[in-house]
């Protein structure tokens, strides 16, 4: 008996599914597969109504065994096993900046547990500790020597810090300012800018190809009402026109000097006195510099440090992680400013070319003011 809404095609055999048949959902989801008196068995194609799918194993309709899950773009998001329709074992959970999250799930399928790990796009380095539903409670870093059947190794690196989820508020960027990341640290560094007046600036440690996550840019989180909202401002400022008419009021241009749009609530900022390394460095992303021929590009992305910049966690299946939202630095090539799509992110593009060591890492940066 099936609702109004929803419908099966296929073959009957005495009024029981038999043979190649599919469902269409009356959400717009279908499952397809091959049905053997009145059940799915054997490989099944499961379809979202946003156009993911789950490919998966079946027996007397129900999942069991294998499965493998993609997004709308079709990059792999989740690996593992279930049982009775229900995650089960080492799973793997991945996400668009390369990383991902892994462990054996329990009874209700959730990453939680005294062996989880986040491991970075570098895929060797990781958070490795107790995870509840996904959130890092308390970690140490690890590094991935292997990965046996679907099964990871893991070794934990001598005197390693304490990691927690630490998401940044309104008030409080991080409850440990100075504990850096371990990925972002051997990746970049912080020097006096090449750009004349520019303070600090971002450099590269390392040659890195295209597509390279390279630092993360958090910071607190406001609204931009409240960066809408402050001192008098300076009227001749074109993007606080509108604002200027309805409050005589503008922000001074001088506090967003590291302003970014994430999206169209929240604004993160690096505020006095996060703003110089010897009172933050927990991110760094912040420190690069605007360019318009940047060799690097923000994104949304995850990092399981959580107080840093995460936001693309997985938008299909059963699972929901403890991710905080924020921006991802990413190496790419030189973007023309026409490519250039608002509100804050700019798309990335492909191409080979290589990021030397020790080169300044310039953006092309949507502070909060493209919100317009």
């Amino acid at each position: 008996t099936y609702s109004s809404t929803d419908r099966f095609e296929g073959n009957f055999v005495h009024g029981e599914k038999n043979g190649r048949g599919k469902f269409f959902f009356f959400d717009g989801s279908t499952l397809e597969g091959y049905y053997v008196d009145d059940a799915l068995q054997g490989q099944g194609l499961y379809t979202y109504e946003d156009g993911g799918v789950l490919h998966g194993t079946h027996m007397d309709g129900e999942l069991n065994g294998p499965a493998q899950e993609y997004d709308i773009d079709g990059r792999l998001i989740f690996k593992g096993q279930y049982k009775d329709n229900i995650r089960h074992g080492v799973c793997w959970i991945y996400y668009p900046d390369g990383g991902s999250l892994v462990g054996e799930v329990n009874e209700e399928g959730e990453m939680t547990g005294e062996k989880i790990a986040y491991v970075y796009p570098d895929e060797k380095t990781a958070y490795y500790g107790r995870f509840i539903d996904g959130e890092m409670i308390e970690a140490k870093l690890a590094t991935l020597t292997s990965v046996e059947e679907g099964k990871p190794h893991f070794e934990l690196v001598p005197g390693s810090p304490v990691y927690s989820f630490d998401k940044s508020t309104s008030s409080c960027i991080s409850t440990n300012a100075l504990l850096p990341d371990p990925y972002e640290s051997e990746r970049v560094y912080v020097d006096a800018s090449l750009i004349s007046n520019a303070g600090e600036g971002l450099f590269s440690k390392i040659a890195a190809g295209s597509h390279t996550v390279m630092s993360f840019y958090n910071g607190v989180r406001i609204t931009h009402q409240e960066v809408r909202r402050g001192a008098e401002g300076n009227q001749s400022e074109f993007l606080c026109l509108l604002e200027l008419l309805k409050t005589n009021k503008c922000r001074d241009w001088a506090l967003n000097e590291n302003t970014i749009a994430l999206d169209d609530e929240t604004v993160i900022d690096v505020p006095e006195p996060y703003n110089h390394a010897t009172k933050y460095c927990a991110s760094l992303g912040h420190k690069a510099n605007h360019s318009f021929t940047p060799n690097c590009i923000y994104d949304p992305d995850t990092c399981w440090r959580s107080r840093f910049l995460v936001s693309s966690s997985p938008s299909l299946g059963w699972w929901a992680g403890g991710s905080s939202s924020g921006l991802t630095l990413i190496h790419s090539p030189p973007i023309p400013t026409a490519s250039f799509s608002p509100p804050s992110i700019l798309p990335i593009a492909s191409s080979p070319h290589c990021l030397p060591a020790h080169l300044p890492i310039q953006g092309f940066i949507c502070s909060w003011a493209c919100q317009g």
